[in-house]
Parts: structure tokens; C-alpha cells; sequence
């Protein structure tokens, strides 16, 4: 710390609450640096907002894609939001400022709503997965399985853990237990608001709300990436004579789509979360020894997943698109908009 702020990166440190001897130390980052940080994080915020609030209004108005399946979507688009209207805010003045100057209460409030709805978004990802698995690998029975019942009961337990495990971390303090003493001796001041986690709780918060997501959405997309390529083999096995060769090349650039939507599913959420999960959980085995400026960054890149998440999984499906048309357009003011052919 001391070599940057020789070089001019940063200021000479100070406290958050100059007049409190149990103030944190604040990092003074040049006017420009925050002016720029600023401008980056309301960025990512605004993008967030609005591409998951297109998405909620898109499936609420048009009747058409009043689906399951859908639901399931919109699920997802209301965590999304919530992480880029209340979560990003308060974390980008965190982040710039390094200090917290919005009181202890909304710190727990803050902290408890960030690990809730960011575990939510995962958990909706896994469970579209799902969702995706029996109605490629096993559509006879999708119908069967995914029913609109079963599929309110699975978005009602993903909220309902996800709630769980954040609230229930924060205020009864259970991502503490073991180490309280080093926790209130060392790591509590008067500014700061971090989510600090013993041993224990690193490994199961881990676990559970990423590590089994992950290794769940893994197995399945994989299992629906041999699937279609299976099938795809198996047309063009079938029609292999009544084929011409563009009609085989056709049939090849399908399967490569295929491929690459997957890909890219799977590639944003693990670059997105690896990183900030593979620090949660070698931190505290470490004596606490990355760097807070270093989780900013993680976490911020984890935001960033619901950034991208409007795009990945609604923007590739062409009603979408002619959905969101219709929305920036003003056509949706229009009477009967509801019930628009989107596909």
C-alpha cells in the first residue's frame, strides 16, 4: 500500500470518521480515479436494470409468453434486477469511497439483500437448466415434469433458501461462529460493512450457494450438449441420402449454434463466479489474507453475471427481440398489444 501511494495511485490514507478513534482507514483514491469508478458501476447498474426490467415487462405483458417455462425467466430477470437496483448502488459507494457511511442497520440489510438475491440468480440459473434438460433429453415426459405447479414450487424454494441463507447469515450471525473473537478484535470499525466468514461457514455458504449450482448446471448442460448432437446425427444418419450438401453443411452450422449457446452460458457464470467463490473460501485459510480492494473487484465481476444474464438467456430467443421491439417502439401503449404474434 505504501509502494502506490509513493507512485501517485493513491492518496495518503485517512479515516472514515475522522472524529471516532474506532474509525476504519479510508483509501484515498484520486478525484479522477472515483469520477471514473463512478461512471463505470452506474454503467453496469443501469444496463442491469433495464435489460432485466424488458425482460419482467415482456413476459407479464404479452400473453404469448405467459409459459412455465417463462416464469421461470421472469424468476430469474426479478433477482437480476434487484441485484442492479438495490445491491450495485450501495456497493458502488462502498467500493469507491471505501467506507460505509449508511449506518450498521442498512449494512445488515445491504449485506443480507446482496448474498439473498445473488444466491437467487444462481439458483434460477440452475433450475432453468433443469428445465432445459427434460425438454431436450426427455420431451415426452417435460410435460409431465415441469408443470406449472412444480415449477411455482421450485421458484418458491429457490427464494425461500436463498432468503434463508442470507438473512439468516447476516443477522443471526452464523457466518461468524468460531471466530467471533477475531471478528470483533480485528475486523469491526466504525465504516466499514464486509461479510466476513469463519472457516465453517466459508466452505458451507460455498457449497451450497455456488459449488452444487455449478456442478448441477455442469452435468446438465453437458448431458443436453450430447443429447442434441446425438440427435443431429441421428437426422442426418436418417436423411443422409435425401440430403444435398448444403442441406448437410445447414444441418452442421446448427449444430454448431447449439454448441456455442451453451458455451457461452456456462462460460459467463463460471468466469463470472469462480473467482470471487475460489477467494471465499481460501480466505479465511489464509488468515484473512486477501486484500478487501481485491473481493471489490471479485464481486463486481460477479455482478456483472446479471449483467449479462437479459442478454444470454432471453436476447437469443427471437420472440424476445421482437418483444423488445415492440416495448422501445411504444407499441405496447397501443390497444390489444398483449395479445401481439410474437412467434
Amino acid at each position: 500500500m505504501d509502494n502506490i501511494t509513493n507512485l501517485g495511485i493513491l492518496e495518503e490514507p485517512s479515516l472514515c470518521f475522522s472524529s471516532l478513534n474506532t474509525s476504519c482507514l479510508k483509501i484515498n483514491y484520486p478525484l479522477e480515479v472515483r469520477v471514473f469508478l463512478y461512471i463505470l458501476f452506474s454503467t453496469f447498474s443501469l444496463i442491469t436494470v433495464i435489460g432485466n426490467l424488458l425482460v419482467i415487462i415482456t413476459v407479464i405483458h404479452f400473453r404469448q409468453l405467459r409459459t412455465s417455462t417463462n416464469y421461470l425467466i421472469l424468476s430469474l430477470a426479478v433477482a437480476d434486477l434487484l441485484v442492479g437496483g438495490i445491491v450495485m448502488p450501495a456497493g458502488m459507494i462502498r467500493s469507491v469511497e471505501t467506507c460505509w457511511y449508511l449506518g450498521s442497520t442498512f449494512c445488515k440489510i445491504h449485506s443480507s439483500l446482496d448474498v439473498t438475491v445473488c444466491t437467487a440468480s444462481i439458483l434460477n440459473l440452475c433450475i432453468i437448466s433443469l428445465d432445459r434438460y427434460y425438454a431436450v433429453c426427455h420431451p415426452l415426459l417435460y410435460y409431465s415434469k415441469m408443470t406449472p405447479t412444480s415449477i411455482r414450487f421450485m421458484i418458491t424454494v429457490c427464494w425461500g433458501i436463498s432468503a434463508s441463507v442470507g438473512f439468516g447469515m447476516i443477522f443471526l450471525e452464523i457466518n461468524i461462529l468460531g471466530n467471533e473473537d477475531l471478528y470483533y478484535n480485528n475486523f469491526v470499525c466504525e465504516g466499514t460493512c464486509m461479510v466476513f466468514q469463519a472457516k465453517v461457514g466459508a466452505m458451507v455458504f460455498s457449497t451450497l450457494c455456488f459449488y452444487m449450482p455449478a456442478l448441477i448446471m455442469l452435468c446438465v448442460y453437458m448431458k443436453i450438449l450430447h443429447t442434441a448432437q446425438r440427435q443431429a446425427r441421428a437426422i442426418q444418419s436418417t436423411n443422409a441420402q435425401m440430403k444435398t450438401a448444403g442441406e448437410k453443411a445447414t444441418m452442421s452450422k446448427s449444430e454448431r449454434k447449439a454448441t456455442k449457446t451453451l458455451a457461452i452460458i456456462m462460460g459467463v457464470f463460471v468466469t463470472s463466479w469462480v473467482p470471487f467463490f475460489i477467494c471465499n473460501c481460501i480466505n479465511p485459510f489464509t488468515g484473512y489474507s486477501v486484500p478487501p480492494v481485491v473481493f471489490d473487484v471479485l464481486i463486481w465481476v460477479a455482478y456483472f453475471n446479471s449483467t449479462c444474464n437479459p442478454i444470454v438467456y432471453a436476447f437469443f430467443y427471437s420472440w424476445f427481440r421482437h418483444a423488445f421491439r415492440v416495448i422501445l417502439s411504444g407499441e405496447i401503449f397501443l390497444a390489444h398489444s398483449s395479445h401481439t404474434k410474437l412467434f
